[in-house]
Formats: C-alpha cells, sequence, structure tokens
C-alpha cells in the first residue's frame, strides 16, 4: 500500500505543481484587479484543465480516491506506524476535501471568464491559496510515508 500512496500523492503533487506555474503569476501583483493578461493566461489553463480536457482530467478525481482508499487499507492492516498513518489520512482528507469542495468550483469559474474582474482576481488568489496549502499537504504526507519503518 505504501507505494500505491506514494504513487497517487507523487502524481496529485505533479498536477498541483502545474497548477502553482499558473496560479503564481497573480504574486507580486497588488490592487484589486489582476492584469488582463495575467487573468486571461490562468483563466485559459484552467479552462482547458477543468472542462476541455474530458476525459482525461477525470484521471485527476481517479487518483484522489485511489490514494484515500491506500491510506484506509495502509491505517487499517497497521503497515506502517499508527501515528503517520493517521495524520497521513488526516492530510489527505484536508488536502482532497478543500480542491473537491471549494478548488475546483473555482478554478471553473476562472475558465467560464464570465465574471467582472476584481471577482476573477479575487479567485485567482483564493485558488493560489488553496493549491499552496494542499501543496504542502500532501508534500508532508510523502515524507511521512517515505520515512523510514
Amino acid at each position: 500500500m505504501r507505494t500505491l500512496v506514494c504513487s497517487g500523492t507523487s502524481f496529485l503533487l505533479a498536477v498541483l505543481w502545474f497548477d502553482l506555474m499558473f496560479d503564481t503569476q497573480v504574486l507580486g501583483k497588488s490592487g484589486a484587479t489582476l492584469p488582463e493578461e495575467t487573468l486571461d493566461s490562468i483563466s485559459r489553463y484552467y479552462s482547458r484543465v477543468t472542462t476541455t480536457a474530458r476525459p482525461m482530467n477525470r484521471l485527476v478525481g481517479l487518483a484522489m480516491l485511489g490514494t484515500l482508499i491506500a491510506l484506509v487499507v495502509q491505517v487499517q492492516k497497521n503497515q506502517i506506524p499508527s501515528s503517520r498513518g493517521i495524520i497521513s489520512l488526516i492530510l489527505a482528507v484536508l488536502a482532497i476535501s478543500i480542491a473537491l469542495g471549494r478548488t475546483l468550483r473555482n478554478a471553473i469559474r476562472l475558465g467560464r471568464q464570465d465574471e467582472d474582474l476584481v471577482t476573477q482576481s479575487r479567485i485567482a488568489r483564493l485558488v493560489l491559496r488553496d493549491h499552496l496549502f494542499c501543496f504542502v499537504a500532501l508534500g508532508s504526507l510523502l515524507m511521512l510515508q517515505l520515512m523510514p519503518l
């Protein structure tokens, strides 16, 4: 199970890395409204990965589900010290819950580009914040999993 957990987590970290390459365009830009070219770049990316990339975008959900199942089995079968297993599971649940509960919806909204620039700017900053949190959570999970037993 450890290999499955690490593989799924690594895949999700790679996806986040690509997202962050676009999200970080908001850094260093003050004011309520981001430049239109910044919003356009981010919006085109999220339009592609959330909507037009079907069915490949479903792979992210499958990786989330597979990672969670592997973590539950790992904890149930005591395949890793219990504290590390439980913390790993909590980190995964937090990151995946944020992604599915808020970030995905916001990324779809950005991809539509049908809201005013102030709203799009606020959403772009929220997506960056969520992705940074998820990256740290999943990176921590991976470190816990890779520690010697």
